[in-house]
């Protein structure tokens, strides 16, 4: 507490970032300030505050700051921090999951159309689109009836063949020089008001076409139309009728029970609904009003802000419409309607999110037994020196040497986090050697320790491992090269389950129906998995005449029967038993032993 109290001396009054950091050195909490000296100071005051805020100040044993320009820009570093660290005491949105939205690059001189789930400033985009409806369907609407481009090929002077989409009356072919750019200009402008919202024409045409191809009797093409003028429809009976067409509003309801809090939104383009999403973050330590700033930053990273924010919270408004401009280049308007239209909506979010909170508070209780309150039973269960927040496991995989992948999966809090995924070539090791290239595996990614690119590898309190006391004895030789002695290992033996840890030489046995248990079962599986994946990825792209050709039984014949079913060894991989006998020249017997081969060599 002493260096504490130094430290508070020498704060700036500055904007900037503060990190609060427990004995173990983890990051419990990170928050923005627009004066640090002011708010970092008021944690330590000895006025009452709130149970959560309290537990979060009994936990700093020291804390960093990182002065910026200004408060949006602190705002910014708060949000790539927390998605860093994930802190345990800052409210979280662990489900970034981004739908898809349709861009049209109006920056190119004929523009096209495309789908993407990352919004930039460098076109106009339209969405997200959820609730049923594909992007896909949208842009092949658009293709046929405004006959836009939506292929990447480069338009120059050099006249190009036209491709089938021309013939099939879906483009215009500026690349062949087939339309003028005015032409092309008035279909763009078309396709523009088709995808604001403007349906009309679009039917019209379709239904036109429909008919056209009822009349000559081709049924399959007419069916294919009424599929797409019924989806029209269904859209259509989205929009909000007492609202204007060129609203784009986020409805956003928060609601919390003092333990567990939920976050809804109702999502409104074009004067239509697009969709609805409930969000269960914990309750972080800071006062609502931060909390809800934090979390929309957070949301609003990865999704693209709206025009207009509808809610009924407090929160730094201008704060939150700077960080957006600086984001996006336009305003942003919030609301905090009374009345009408915008207030129903606002009421039917807050009864959505209320009723979701109710209904799920025993999945949201379950979850934590299975992912934070497993962690803290492992921390127990195996005298662990650290909460292991950040676990790493690794597989290898391979057949008889060839392909050789290793993979890296992390779980924070017991959650995958999937995008701190990595994955491994070996480069070094000759010929089936798992461990060798385990080891190659460790060192690469160890040795990043202490070094720029730790940013990107973070340290993990936890390593587990596949495989008993032998294997455990081997990685621990690893440790010991690279001077690590301050990360746990731990080995997790398949047969029997047993926990090896480096405190004892016996075994620790876990109850099978213990979450702590599943949780490095998980761990393990899905480390196996990924690897499998990324080897399948990596191998379909080879000859499979070399991986039959090891296999006892197959000839030429048999061997081209299977390549010309399967056409990828990650498709026979996949393969069920009864699949492969049904190749020709392949009995139930062979089969068997394909698929055993697969079995043991991964």
């Amino acid at each position: 507490m002493n260096v504490i109290k130094e430290k508070l001396k020498l704060l700036p009054d500055q904007p900037g970032v503060y990190i609060m950091l427990d004995k173990d050195g983890v990051v419990i909490y990170v928050g923005k300030a627009r004066v640090l000296k002011n708010r970092v100071r008021q944690y330590f005051h000895s006025s009452p505050k709130p149970q959560k805020v309290q537990a979060m100040v009994e936990n700093i044993v020291d804390f960093s700051y990182i002065v910026a320009p200004s408060e949006v820009d602190a705002l910014a570093l708060e949000n790539n921090l927390i998605k860093k660290y994930k802190p345990k005491y800052n409210i979280l949105l662990k489900d970034d999951k981004t739908y898809p939205y349709i861009k049209v690059h109006t920056r190119e001189e004929y523009p096209r159309i495309s789908i993407t789930r990352r919004v930039k400033k460098d076109g106009k985009y339209f969405g997200p689109f959820m609730g049923g409806i594909r992007c896909k369907d949208i842009v092949d609407i658009a293709a046929r009836v405004y006959c836009i481009r939506t292929c990447t090929t480069a338009i120059n002077e050099k006249t190009k063949k036209p491709c089938l989409n021309y013939h099939l009356h879906r483009c215009l072919a500026p690349c062949a020089h087939m339309c003028t750019r005015e032409e092309y200009a008035k279909r763009v402008e078309g396709a523009l008001s088709f995808l604001g919202g403007d349906y009309g024409e679009a039917e019209d045409l379709l239904r036109e076409k429909m008919m056209a191809f009822a009349e000559n009797e081709e049924f399959e093409l007419a069916m294919d139309y009424r599929r797409k003028i019924e989806m029209l429809q269904r859209l259509g009976t989205k929009r909000i009728t007492a609202m204007p067409r060129e609203v784009d509003a986020d409805v956003w309801a928060f609601t919390s029970n003092g333990l567990y809090a939920a976050a809804g939104i109702l999502v409104i383009r074009g004067g239509m609904m697009q969709g609805a999403r409930t969000f269960t973050p914990e309750e972080g330590a800071g006062d609502r009003g931060e909390g809800i700033l934090s979390f929309l930053t957070q949301y609003y990273t990865a999704h693209a802000f709206p025009h207009e924010l509808i809610l009924d919270e407090e929160t730094d408004d201008a704060l939150l419409a700077a960080f957006a401009r600086k984001q996006t280049g336009r305003g942003l308007e919030i609301t905090r309607p009374k009345l009408g239209v915008k207030r129903e909506l606002l009421d039917m979010a807050a009864r959505n999110v209320k009723e979701y909170l109710e209904k799920s508070v025993s999945a949201i209780e379950h979850k934590n037994d299975m992912t934070v309150n497993a962690c803290a039973r492992l921390q127990t269960l195996l005298s662990l020196s650290k909460y292991p927040k950040r676990m790493e496991c690794y597989d290898i995989s391979n057949i008889s040497g060839v392909d050789k992948v290793g993979s890296m999966v992390v779980f924070t809090d017991g959650e995958a986090d999937k995008y701190a995924y990595r994955r491994f070539k070996i480069k070094t090791v000759e010929g089936a050697d798992d461990f060798a290239s385990l080891k190659e595996v460790l060192l690469r990614r160890l040795s990043k320790l202490g070094t720029a690119e730790e940013e990107r590898f973070p340290k993990p309190q936890l390593i587990v491992i596949d495989g008993g006391k032998g294997q455990l004895s081997a990685v621990k030789e690893i440790f010991d090269e690279l001077g690590i002695k301050d990360i746990d290992l731990v080995s997790l033996a398949k047969r029997e389950e047993e926990v090896f840890t480096l405190a004892s030489e016996e075994s620790v046995r876990i109850d099978r129906r213990d979450y702590a248990l599943k949780t490095l079962q998980r761990i393990r599986d899905e480390a196996h998995r990924f690897a499998i994946t990324y080897f399948r990825s990596l191998h379909s792209k080879r000859n499979l005449a070399s991986v039959l050709d090891e296999i006892e039984g197959i000839g030429k014949n048999k061997r081209i029967a299977l390549m010309e079913k399967f056409g990828t060894i990650g498709k026979m991989m996949s393969a069920s038993e009864e699949e492969l006998a049904q190749t020709e020249g392949i009995g139930k017997e062979l089969a068997a032993r394909i698929k055993h081969y697969f079995e043991e060599k991964l």
